[in-house]
């Protein structure tokens, strides 16, 4: 690969612009420029992702350690950005402290993470890395039969590809990428630029120089960091929003 080979700058870029935009929501939503500021973050784990399925030596654990992250991520994604339901506290936990965990927890899915998003798309990847072209075609049908249910959508899913695609050539990478993300920002409206509406996904279109330029800073992060970060800052966001 010869796009951005720095992935410790990528994945620490990722979690400021992930931070900022969950705390503009949970906790400081007069400033909405948070929000913006955290359309950064799904493209730069997206290409993380596409980076990941390259360099590992073992796809099924790199899935499984993700897939893990998913399920024990999924209720406190649920509490620290307000996506509770009635479902969830169906069950007394004075009365029914088992069966009313795992009521909340089994409810909680109705709105799943980012991480089963990002699941998925390594799924695909990895069908295409073994050239199970059949199957990687099942699941990426699946994405698009529920992609109104997950994160991002099937959209999300399509930006993973293209970053593995052109993972050997950064202009190229950068080129299609950048087309892609104005042309899936095109489909909603609220920002008006050079006549068009977009959305707010509009913002995300930086990612893809972070993403496709080569870059050398050579930071590392711990992989305690890169697993622990997300079900961490969901918990702190949680405690701050119920105190």
């Amino acid at each position: 690969m010869r796009t951005n080979q720095d992935t410790g700058l990528i994945r620490l870029i990722a979690c400021l612009c992930m931070v900022i935009d969950h705390a503009g929501k949970m906790l400081f939503p007069q400033y909405p420029v948070m929000r913006l500021i955290g359309r950064l973050a799904f493209p730069l784990f997206a290409y993380g992702i596409a980076v990941g399925i390259v360099y590992t030596h073992h796809p099924i654990r790199y899935l499984t350690r993700v897939v893990l992250l998913a399920l024990v991520s999924q209720p406190l994604y649920a509490l620290g950005l307000a996506h509770e339901n009635s479902a969830m506290y169906a069950v007394s936990f004075w009365e029914h402290p088992l069966r009313a965990a795992y009521t909340f927890y089994i409810n909680s899915w109705q709105t799943p993470s980012i991480l089963l998003s990002l699941s998925l798309g390594l799924c695909i990847l990895i069908c295409l890395r073994q050239k199970r072209f059949v199957l990687a075609l099942g699941v990426y049908v699946l994405c698009e039969r529920f992609s109104s249910s997950l994160d991002y959508g099937i959209g999300g899913i399509r930006l993973m590809l293209l970053f593995y695609f052109f993972l050997e050539h950064p202009l190229l990478c950068l080129g299609v990428t950048a087309g892609y993300m104005i042309a899936w920002a095109s489909e909603g409206v609220g920002y008006v630029f050079f006549g068009m509406n977009f959305s707010m996904r509009i913002f995300a279109l930086p990612a893809v120089i972070f993403a496709c330029i080569p870059m050398k800073r050579h930071i590392r992060l711990p992989q305690w960091f890169t697993y622990g970060f997300y079900p961490a800052h969901l918990a702190v966001l949680a405690l701050l929003c119920k105190l």
